[in-house]
């Protein structure tokens, strides 16, 4: 249980590490989008610690969105909801994973195909599209139009399958 307690402390404290990196990164947007982060541009201090937080952070995004499809479209709870819309909004943004997506740290021990660093402006738009369908998400569950909240979770499935197709193995 130590060795746990420790794992989610030292996962709090990158990933505020990661959120504050994270403006710096997108202040200059335009250089970002053409150049993936380095290990000396990143807030990580080896590729593997970058490497295991984003594969737990997307991990956890995932158990995110599954907890959301039960609130809304199972139970039609908003305002149940809220809470972790409020999380998925934080999280599911270029800003807080791209600083992780260190150039070269796919192979051996990461999901990550080369292709990410090759076409990275797709890459990055891959997360734009799944920041903009969240935003969908959000404003159907703020209405309570449950409909519109299912299709934005269909739409948001299709958003992460195609990148997942691109630029992951598995």
């Amino acid at each position: 249980m130590p060795c746990l307690a420790r794992y989610t402390r030292l996962s709090g404290l990158i990933a505020a590490v990661v959120m504050s990196s994270a403006l710096a990164y997108a202040a200059d947007e335009e250089e970002a989008s053409h150049v993936p982060p380095t290990l000396e541009s990143s807030p990580f201090t080896s590729e593997r610690e970058a490497v295991t937080w984003r594969q737990n952070e997307l991990k956890d995004l995932e158990r995110l969105l599954r907890q959301l499809r039960f609130d809304l479209v199972n139970n039609r709870d908003a305002r149940g909801a809220a809470p972790r819309l409020a999380e998925l909004q934080q999280h599911a943004t270029p800003e807080y994973f791209l600083p992780a997506f260190i150039e070269g740290t796919g192979g051996r021990g990461s999901d990550a195909r080369p292709e990410i660093w090759e076409e990275w402006d797709d890459f990055i738009a891959g997360f734009q599209d799944l920041e903009q369908k969240v935003s969908v998400l959000v404003e159907a569950a703020e209405q309570e139009d449950y409909r519109a909240a299912t299709r934005a979770f269909s739409e948001l499935s299709l958003s992460c399958r195609s990148c997942h197709r691109a630029y992951r193995y598995k």
